[in-house]
């Protein structure tokens, strides 16, 4: 009995700690962890989907009506028209209405999204090919971050989405994500906070999330950038204020040591 309970808890716990990331047989979005998410997922469950669901049953309904009702048994002598101006009319400003109906609460969504708050963090991400390198210009923080090798995962380290060095900011916080490229285009992807974003070489973009909840989330790199490109995750580790500030003395000497030796190792070279 206690083994069966000690399977059911570890199942749970394996979901619980699995729950920000893609499921198998998952339909729909991540669960949203922040705001903008939030907005994204009742903007296309509450509106687009119900749109959608009804223009494609008036659809096949009109397909299945043709279908029996002009069928050439039914007709032997076919109709000769060749228009109808009230029908055109009707399917000229009805899907007009609708795209005006999805576009207003759409574009309010980006808005919001392009609409950077007052920052109490920000972190710089930069892709190459193929990982990302990350920087805390407000803290001399420098680090590189590369997928964790399948045979080098713990049991509890999902595959191609684990990394060596996580993201890691603090929870309820506005964090300002400046994105750019050192070589070809990359896009910096969460979908647990509704974020993604191209990383153009030469040029910075911007975007921000305000996570409501701590906990290990994942993305991707959503451009593709050469054959290598499935294989440059994101994570990103929300914590409390306290473990943040804790990450970051580790941080400033364990990144410092990493950056005195790269330029020591790029002198020697020389």
């Amino acid at each position: 009995m206690k083994k069966i309970l000690l399977i059911i808890s570890s199942f749970f716990i394996t979901i619980e700690a699995f729950a920000d990331q893609p499921k198998d047989w998952q339909l729909g979005f991540q669960n949203p962890a922040s705001d903008g998410m939030r907005d994204i997922v009742n903007f296309h469950n509450n509106l687009l989907l119900p749109i959608i669901i009804a223009i494609s049953v008036f659809v096949l309904f009109l397909m299945l009506y043709a279908c029996v009702r002009f069928r050439a048994s039914a007709n032997p002598n076919p109709s000769k028209r060749t228009h109808n101006v009230t029908v055109e009319i009707l399917w000229t400003l009805i899907p007009c209405l609708i795209l005006i109906v999805m576009a207003v609460p759409s574009f309010k969504i980006l808005y919001k999204q392009d609409t950077i708050p007052k920052a109490d963090l920000t972190i710089k991400a930069i892709g190459y090919q193929w990982y990302w390198g990350y920087e805390y210009p407000d803290e001399n923080i420098i680090f590189d971050s590369y997928m964790v090798e399948e045979k080098d995962l713990r049991a509890d380290q999902p595959r191609l989405l684990t990394v060596d060095h996580e993201v890691v900011v603090p929870v309820n916080k506005v964090v300002k994500v400046l994105i750019t490229a050192n070589d070809v285009l990359h896009a910096w992807a969460l979908p647990a906070f509704g974020v993604k974003r191209d990383a153009v070489p030469g040029r910075i973009n911007e975007t921000w999330f305000k996570a409501e909840k701590e906990g290990t989330y994942y993305g991707q790199c959503s451009e593709l950038c050469g054959i290598k490109h499935a294989f440059m995750p994101i994570t990103v580790k929300v914590v409390s204020e306290e473990d943040y500030q804790e990450w970051l003395l580790e941080a400033r000497v364990k990144f410092a040591k990493e950056e005195i030796k790269n330029d020591n190792l790029k002198i020697a070279s020389k």
